[in-house]
């Protein structure tokens, strides 16, 4: 596939995704700013407010409408955390050209339709309707306050807080609760304008139009986003390494003990940390899942993920709340039976090909094309992912021992439960 990105305007880019092998042709407009927490929240809330109507199309029923007159295109909006910076923005799914009935073209209207979302919302007095912010407002602390219900996914964000406080990496992709409950209309108006106006727009099509055309259909939908004072996103600070491990413990009513570890990375070798990492523990047939799960018993799951930005590892792992210290003490000799290079021919194939495959398999999804693709324009990244499994296909073991040998335990984070801290 042969990928281009396009300068539109000032601080507006699309990344133009050839492809003839889907029915359906997909269209993405998201805003890409710095993550802090004076905005995260209100950023987080602007898509779902947006989304209730424009001028035109004034509510979710004549939205409806329209999109049903499009032989039931859709637009959904979206709330991601990339690196240091916040995407938010729309991703709409449509018939390709090619299959629509009478051959009409329905990429204009589409793109139109985003372009009213965000350039034209549906107003009153100035900011939005009070009926809408509402009761999005309330959707938004739910879904915040929801997930603690998920205790893995909580251990997981806790320990990112507390590994990352201070800095931007550390900030929710939804913001705090506190900040939702403090958010009113002419304080998320005021956002808006901020964000239209300064945030850089990354578009995305993947289909089977011609580029020229989807240059014309975009530039005609944004021609009245302001463009006054776009601003420049600074790169993801890597993390600072600490002298000495930073603990966190915290008590709930859990049934299962939830341990996290993160670890620092020193080492620039993207590809060699990317291939450490999956024999570390991030594939069914890591050290962590063979070893820690499948042999010793010691957890329920166990399971390791390389932030690539950020220059981290953290580990997500369940378990009992007696086997803390034997967990602990044998995921810690799994890394460093890593480091030293204990490792088997057919694990060293056996990550190469979760790599691989996992870059091949990105061309047989829309949706994956485009968040791959954000990710990279978010974070100033330029590699393809033919690229990258280029990459990891000329990794040595040496190399990945080098890159792992400067892997060092900075956080730990153990959720235990209210009877066993009694």
């Amino acid at each position: 596939m042969e990928v281009t990105r396009i300068r539109l305007a000032d601080g507006v880019y699309l990344t133009y995704l050839p492809a003839r092998k889907f029915k359906t042709g997909l269209l993405s407009a998201q805003f890409v700013t710095a993550l802090s927490p004076d905005t995260a929240a209100a950023y987080a809330l602007l898509p779902a407010v947006l989304r209730r109507g424009t001028m035109r199309y004034p509510d979710m029923g004549a939205l409806s409408a329209r999109l049903d007159k499009l032989y039931g295109a859709r637009i959904e909006y979206t709330v991601r955390k990339k690196g240091e910076t916040q995407c938010v923005g729309f991703v709409a799914s449509m018939i390709d050209d090619r299959f629509a009935p009478g051959k009409e073209r329905l990429l204009e209207s589409v793109a139109a339709l985003l372009g009213e979302l965000i350039c034209d919302p549906v107003t009153q007095s100035g900011r939005f309707v009070p009926a809408y912010f509402e009761s999005e407002k309330t959707n938004l602390i739910d879904a915040i306050r929801s997930q603690i219900n998920d205790k893995r996914e909580y251990a997981d964000s806790r320990l990112l807080r507390g590994m990352c406080a201070g800095e931007a990496y550390g900030i929710p992709r939804l913001g705090s609760e506190e900040s939702a409950e403090k958010l009113q209309p002419k304080r998320l108006y005021a956002q808006y304008t901020r964000l239209i106006s300064t945030a850089r727009l990354e578009l995305f099509y993947s289909g089977s139009a011609g580029r020229e055309r989807v240059e014309q259909a975009l530039r005609a939908a944004f021609a009245t986003l302001p463009r006054e004072s776009v601003t420049d996103l600074l790169p993801t600070q890597r993390h600072s390494q600490r002298q000495e491990p930073l603990r966190i413990e915290e008590t709930m009513d859990v049934t299962q003990g939830k341990l996290g570890m993160g670890f620092s990375c020193v080492a620039d070798d993207t590809a060699a940390l990317l291939m450490g990492n999956t024999l570390f523990g991030g594939s069914s047939n890591s050290k962590l899942f063979m070893n820690v799960r499948e042999k010793l018993s010691l957890c329920y799951y166990a399971s390791s993920l390389y932030h690539r930005q950020k220059g981290i590892i953290t580990v997500s792992s369940g378990i009992e709340f007696d086997k803390y210290q034997e967990a602990y003490d044998e995921i810690l000799r799994q890394l460093d039976a890593v480091c030293r290079g204990e490792l088997e021919d057919w694990e060293m194939e056996a990550a190469r090909s979760t790599l691989l495959n996992a870059y091949a398999s990105m061309g047989d999804s829309q949706g994956k094309l485009e968040n791959f693709y954000l990710g990279q324009a978010a974070t100033g990244q330029h590699e393809t992912p033919e690229e990258l499994a280029a990459q990891v296909r000329d990794v040595t073991l040496e190399r990945i021992t080098a890159a792992m040998s400067a892997v060092a335990l900075d956080t730990v984070y153990f959720l235990r439960g209210k009877e066993a801290a009694e």
